[in-house]
């Protein structure tokens, strides 16, 4: 079943990798992005340059955080950022009573744009007041900018966007539940591993995720977000398993000294990368008998083919999407196809933790 959240009650918003019909992806958010700026920069007057990058900064919020409309027009740009953490607060100003404030990291660049639009000259007469718009004044830019891409108006809307938005970082490999929690979703049908991460550890796994998507400042593709369950200490070596928020166990093995090094124990936030070649592929349903300790079961949801490589995509049941690099050879003998079900298998020595969370 693909993955979903939550938006009113009894509606279930489907943001798989599989159904984006009303999604716009990446390119087209960027394209649409720019589009905006454009629209900005063409404005000769101050007064129409302000008004359209208000509507700038209203969509770059939808489009960055997954917020809805009237969280955006609710907010006090002065009272609702945490500028310290790079946190936008939702829900905090006219909040109703026994309602839950969500906060929501920000991108650095978002974060900083914003910052500098804030410090406006023209805003001085009103400033905490610059995000209160007519919704209807802010839906029909936005359907005139998406009509300027050449997509259909509907796709441009604030509520598409924010959609939008969550099929992005389902994509990123960011975990389903954080993105429920990060959209302000209701999820009552979490994993039973969920109740072992606090609102902080989702936050930090937000952070995560989100600075990655930013900053792309590796080539691995296998990330996995989580918490050490147990460790299991030996004369040379320790065998740690970690619980990630998906539910799933990732097993590794590390040196003493490595343990000692990055300050490892139960309940550490940790990272774990596999890198592809070391992600080995079997095809069929029935899990297989072998000695690699981490196995996975999904479906193969893309291929790429180069001269000697053949890269593949298997998208796990919880949404994750892990990256094999097998020869071309190989994957022709397996006779492998895009849609069938498959195992990803690693071993422990092939995990490499990292503790830069805390």
């Amino acid at each position: 079943m693909p993955p979903s959240i939550r938006n009113q009650p009894g509606q279930v918003i489907n943001i798989s990798a599989k159904n984006e019909t009303n999604c716009l992806n990446t390119l087209q958010l960027s394209q649409l992005e720019q589009s905006y700026r454009e629209w900005v920069e063409r404005s000769l007057r101050s007064d129409i340059s302000l008004s359209r990058k208000r509507i700038l900064m209203i969509f770059l919020l939808i489009r960055y955080t997954g917020a809805r409309l009237n969280e955006v027009l609710a907010l006090n740009p002065f009272q609702d950022i945490d500028r310290r953490r790079q946190v936008v607060c939702f829900g905090k100003t006219g909040a109703e009573k026994g309602r839950k404030i969500r906060e929501v990291q920000m991108p650095e660049a978002l974060f900083n744009e914003l910052m500098a639009a804030l410090g406006d000259p023209l805003l001085k007469p009103s400033p905490d007041h610059w995000f209160q718009v007519d919704p209807g004044h802010v839906r029909r830019k936005f359907y005139e900018r998406a009509a300027s891409c050449g997509f259909l108006p509907a796709h441009g809307a604030p509520d598409a966007i924010r959609k939008s938005r969550g099929a992005e970082l389902i994509q990123n490999n960011m975990p389903l539940q954080v993105v429920q929690r990060m959209l302000g979703h209701s999820t009552p049908n979490l994993a039973a591993s969920y109740v072992e991460f606090s609102d902080e550890d989702i936050q930090q796994a937000s952070r995560f995720y989100i600075e990655k998507e930013s900053l792309r400042k590796t080539s691995a593709r296998n990330i996995f977000f989580g918490k050490i369950h147990a460790i299991q200490p030996g004369d040379i070596q320790s065998k740690i398993d970690m619980l990630t928020i998906a539910g799933a166990s990732v097993t590794t093995v590390i040196t003493n000294d490595s343990l000692i090094r990055l300050g490892l124990k139960v309940g550490s936030l940790i990272t774990a990368e596999v890198k592809a070649p070391w992600v080995i592929l079997k095809k069929g349903n029935d899990e297989p008998g072998c000695t690699a300790e981490n196995r996975f079961q999904g479906t193969i949801s893309r291929i790429t083919e180069g001269e000697i490589m053949t890269e593949y995509a298997v998208r796990l049941e919880d949404g994750t999407e892990l990256c094999s690099v097998i020869t071309r050879e190989s994957g022709e003998r397996l006779d492998l196809k895009k849609g069938e079900p498959i195992w990803v298998l690693f071993n422990c020595f092939s995990v490499v933790l990292h503790r830069d969370l805390n």
